[in-house]
């Protein structure tokens, strides 16, 4: 039974994180409600990577077991325009081994651990945040009814992604806080087998500054991920996706493979376009207000970190808020001291993890290439170890909240409790 605090907290944002905080929020007694801006759960998603840093705090979150590792087996396919296919490598086959799921499956394995007296309100979103001493005063606007009420809380958590609402009322506008790589980004589900491909079966097409991959699944349709240099993130939002896809991986003809996917990104009803960012804080949190996930700390996809972070970040707070139950602000200032660290190195090292995704010339690509073949030999192992850059997968595979836990000092309200 759940011993209740008679805090509240509210959470913005239903995505991974937010439940998952949500759930974990409730856990330490705490009484969530949970916002959200779509008018219904969403559904879908695309390729995630969970590293075993993500993993062991799922384990933990009691979310891992709701889940499945959906790696294909199936040697994949290095591509060409012209149709020429050569074993190529897999992002499965990163030191560590990380799962390989779709955002949806880690969506539905955390709403599968929130309670049900947890209070979800969607078409919902805040409208004015101001705090004291004592807490939290919200606006929340019902877009659906057109109505809008003023409500008390303990604690706000802004779990609503990149271009949170939370922060931007909290800690100022986008553009103090986003950094743009100068990529851009699109991805789709695919219906079926991509051309040329056996069923199951992954593929990349590297060519300099742009990149097309297929993630292929053991038991779903794959998806597609198409990533590429600009000089002009804004000029990519002119015309349509699909036109700005075209033009990217033009001028030479687009061939069978580019043809075709670009074409199941035109008619796909749910497809991500978007321009590669960070998000840079000085602090996660302002009083009572904090920020999780990508409103915090957006490291990009290319770190392929964003679902693992989220999951440590409200594993971790939850647990701070247990040790510090009359402080909110020492909990936080404990959680966030722990985390930085760690996360600052993702964002450090997350244009560099571009280069799994996509390169910079040819000879970095022929480099990928030869990849399988200098692994058999010793000096090119190294020099394939090197490519890879383990010491940055061992710090996403390592359980990071676990150590942290691991290290502090019990708590002087559990000390009495013990005596």
């Amino acid at each position: 039974m759940i011993e209740d605090s008679g805090k509240r907290a509210l959470v913005v944002g239903m995505g991974v994180s937010g439940i998952a905080t949500a759930a974990r929020l409730r856990r330490a007694g705490w009484t969530p409600v949970i916002i959200e801006r779509a008018p219904a759960r969403r559904t879908g998603g695309y390729f995630i990577a969970l590293f075993g840093a993500g993993q062991a705090a799922a384990r933990r979150l009691g979310i891992l077991d709701a889940m499945h590792n959906r790696t294909g087996r199936d040697v994949p396919a290095d591509l060409d325009r012209t149709g020429r296919s050569r074993p190529g490598m897999s992002f499965a086959d990163l030191p560590g081994e990380p799962w390989i799921v779709l955002r949806g499956d880690a969506e539905n394995a955390a709403y599968s651990t929130l309670p049900d007296d947890v209070e979800v309100r969607f078409s919902t979103v805040p409208t004015a945040i101001e705090q004291d001493d004592d807490g939290v005063t919200v606006t929340l606007h019902d877009s659906a009814a057109g109505t809008s009420v003023t409500e008390r809380f303990d604690l706000v958590v802004g779990a609503d992604g990149l271009r949170s609402t939370v922060r931007r009322l909290t800690f100022g506008p986008h553009a103090n806080h986003l950094r743009r790589l100068g990529y851009m980004v699109a991805a789709c589900g695919y219906p079926g087998t991509p051309p040329g491909l056996a069923p199951g079966q992954g593929a990349t097409l590297l060519e300099p500054e742009r990149s097309m991959w297929v993630f292929a699944f053991t038991d779903h349709e794959p998806t597609i991920m198409m990533t590429y240099r600009t000089d002009d993130v804004d000029a990519e939002f002119t015309g349509t996706p699909a036109e700005r896809l075209r033009a990217a991986f033009g001028p030479e003809p687009l061939g069978i493979m580019l043809e075709d996917v670009i074409a199941a990104f035109e008619a796909a009803d749910d497809k991500l376009f978007d321009s590669v960012e960070q998000v840079h804080m000085d602090s996660w949190h302002r009083g009572r207000v904090i920020l999780l996930g990508d409103a915090a700390w957006c490291v990009t996809l290319y770190a392929g970190m964003g679902v693992s972070a989220g999951f440590m970040g409200a594993d971790l707070l939850g647990a701070m808020l247990e040790r510090h139950p009359g402080d909110i602000r020492a909990a936080l200032d404990e959680w966030e001291r722990a985390l930085r660290p760690h996360i600052q190195y993702y964002q450090d090292n997350a244009f560099d993890d571009r280069k799994i995704f996509v390169m910079d010339n040819p000879w970095e690509i022929r480099l990928r290439r030869f990849m399988p073949k200098l692994a058999r030999t010793r000096i090119g192992a190294l020099i394939a170890k090197r490519f890879l850059r383990p010491e940055v997968m061992e710090r996403k595979c390592t359980d990071i909240v676990g150590d942290v836990l691991a290290k502090l000092p019990t708590p002087e309200h559990e000390r009495r409790s013990v005596a």
